[in-house]
């Protein structure tokens, strides 16, 4: 069990690039949350989550902006209009962290707390980040299911989880058993250009997450 704790400081200092190019953020954008993002959870606590949905790292204009993942860009529209017509959000989803939409059921973090240039973390700020992804899994007791959106994601998740790369290659739909016997699925990330470029598309992501609530309820 990890003994550090799930959320990082919002003013996390551990990557030097990273902590530099929320500080340009901040100097244009003072306005703008600019720091480490937390994971959204449920109001009723870690104790209630059984899915945790892993994204890769807040957007620029989107949780860099907000401090909610996935609020703000996109990303969080498909999202959160997937997550509210499978039971697992309620509420209205207006793109800003006082909207009153909920979770139930689920939270949703990043692999990667803070903001990267051109939306790209090196290798080097993944692995020190997952020190906080591993804390944050570690510390939800009822966790069923997680769903990494995008490669990114799959990889921290099974280094976090000491689950062999090699055993459980990422594809969108994949369905994997974790050591813990939780299920890990895959899907592509509901960006913008994944869905313009229908790479994804809303039926897609809403079959990873009829998969998803089929795990929760057996």
């Amino acid at each position: 069990m990890s003994h550090l704790p799930p959320e990082p400081p919002r003013d996390c200092a551990l990557c030097p690039r990273l902590v530099a190019y929320r500080r340009e953020n901040a100097a244009r954008e003072p306005g703008w949350f600019n720091g480490a993002v937390p994971s959204f959870a449920p109001p009723d606590g870690d104790a209630a989550v059984r899915l945790l949905i892993v994204g890769l790292a807040p957007g620029v204009t989107g949780a860099n902006r907000t401090g909610r993942p996935f609020t703000g860009d996109y990303a969080g529209d498909l999202l959160y209009a997937t997550l509210k017509a499978h039971g697992l959000a309620e509420g209205e989803y207006l793109q800003h962290p006082g909207d009153g939409l909920a979770l139930r059921g689920a939270m949703i973090t990043n692999a990667v707390r803070c903001v990267p240039p051109q939306n790209k973390p090196t290798t080097a700020e993944i692995r020190t980040c997952a020190r906080f992804l591993k804390a944050r899994v570690e510390a939800l007791p009822g966790l069923r299911a997680i769903v990494a959106l995008g490669r990114i994601a799959h990889d921290a998740v099974l280094d976090v989880t000491a689950t062999r790369r090699a055993a459980h290659p990422f594809a969108h739909g994949a369905r994997h058993v974790l050591p813990s016997g939780t299920v890990l699925h895959d899907s592509y990330h509901c960006s913008r250009y994944n869905t313009n470029t229908r790479r994804l598309t809303p039926e897609m992501f809403d079959a990873v997450f009829r998969a998803v609530r089929a795990d929760l309820s057996a």
